[in-house]
């Protein structure tokens, strides 16, 4: 498969990356749901999973809302979400990456991290930080993320693992 292929859907639709719309936060919210339910199977057990999603509501509103706090970049396909990432510019974190589970490993969370980069570099800020669940961990760490340990989260009753994790951001040079 060439990078093209990679990068588009099974339909051969292209995928799409914009600022996030009041209209997408409905699909947000299934996006994250099902990233967390499917897309984590190998990597937390199902109560855990269950508890992480429980954690933000599967309603449209809320994701809304989260707009409004986030710079928020989507990745769409024939006119619906796929993808998204909340990023706090003034902190210079990504708050949230998810990615329908289906279309996982195609690049699509890897191209909104690189729009999500280019923006906080216009910001003046020089790194990046995430909290990064043990499927995202992996993938991080082969791009040159750097690790800064472990760290146990409280979620409905269950403890979850992730990583805290940077990045240092280079400007490309024409």
């Amino acid at each position: 498969m060439t990078n093209t292929e990679e990068q588009q859907a099974p339909t051969g639709t292209r995928v799409m990356y914009r600022a996030a719309l009041a209209r997408d936060a409905a699909d947000q919210a299934e996006v994250f749901y099902h990233a967390v339910m499917q897309g984590a199977a190998t990597h937390y057990t199902l109560d855990e999973r269950r508890a992480w999603a429980n954690a933000l509501p599967r309603e449209g509103s809320a994701w809304g809302v989260r707009q409004a706090l986030y710079t928020t970049l989507v990745a769409t396909c024939d006119g619906r979400c796929v993808g998204f990432l909340e990023l706090d510019l003034v902190a210079g974190r990504v708050v949230t990456l998810y990615v329908w589970p289906s279309l996982a490993g195609r690049g699509i969370g890897t191209t909104l991290l690189v729009h999500a980069e280019r923006l906080l570099l216009e910001q003046g800020l020089g790194r990046v930080e995430i909290e990064a669940s043990s499927m995202l961990y992996e993938r991080l760490m082969r791009r040159g993320w750097e690790n800064h340990g472990e760290e146990w989260v409280e979620r409905s009753g269950e403890r979850l693992l992730r990583y805290k994790l940077s990045k240092r951001l280079n400007a490309v040079e024409t």
